[in-house]
């Protein structure tokens, strides 16, 4: 077993998320060159601390939100009730259409896979806002320009995870190398799907 871990600020515990046999499908650090972060929904508990610390590190005004954290439920599953947290925010896409649209070149793409603004070349015409079908680019009333998750760059340059992540208060979002993170997730559903089955074989024993 092998652990994946981030550099921690001073005076923060280190997170580390195990990587129980899939070794060989992770990429090593910085060969992908793309950055992804992965939302643990079985460990969020929508304390909504990522949203709070996203405004505090970017000053964020009432309004924009630039990760959100939404809820689902509660609904009946399995004659239960259940609540999920779901993440929404910049996907960072491949070929982002806000890039595309964007008449002053404010909407650049990184190339670890970062599409971030450029505030002083922004016009805050909103084409990026009409162009994002996630609605990732937001209008910031303050300033009169767009703004949007930008995985907290100057953070990244710093070998650091964006405060969203890194002030999670249950482990549940993680950022790295977009291969590491599909590992992860990969084996999440692995999980589940084990846990299924061994639910499945219980109850076909206790039937007979």
């Amino acid at each position: 077993m092998s652990e994946y871990s981030h550099k921690a600020e001073k005076d923060f515990a280190k997170k580390t998320v195990d990587l129980e046999g899939r070794e060989a499908r992770v990429t090593l650090k910085g060969s992908s060159n793309q950055c992804d972060m992965f939302h643990d929904e079985e460990r969020c508990i929508g304390c909504f601390g990522c949203e709070v610390h996203c405004k505090l590190e970017h000053d964020v005004p009432v309004g924009p939100r630039l990760i959100r954290m939404m809820q689902v439920g509660p609904k009946v599953v399995g004659g239960k009730l259940k609540t999920v947290f779901v993440v929404m925010r910049c996907l960072h896409c491949e070929n982002p259409a806000c890039v595309s649209v964007c008449p002053s070149g404010a909407m650049q793409k990184r190339t670890d896979g970062i599409v971030f603004v450029d505030e002083d070349a922004c016009l805050g015409c909103k084409a990026c806002i009409e162009a994002c079908p996630f609605g990732a680019p937001q209008f910031n009333p303050r300033t009169k320009k767009i703004i949007k998750c930008d995985y907290c760059k100057d953070r990244v340059d710093r070998g650091l995870w964006p405060a969203c992540a890194t002030k999670c208060s249950t482990k549940a979002l993680y950022f790295g190398d977009i291969n590491e993170m599909s590992t992860i997730e990969r084996q999440r559903y692995a999980k589940k799907i084990a846990e299924n089955l061994e639910v499945q074989k219980a109850g076909a024993s206790v039937k007979r």
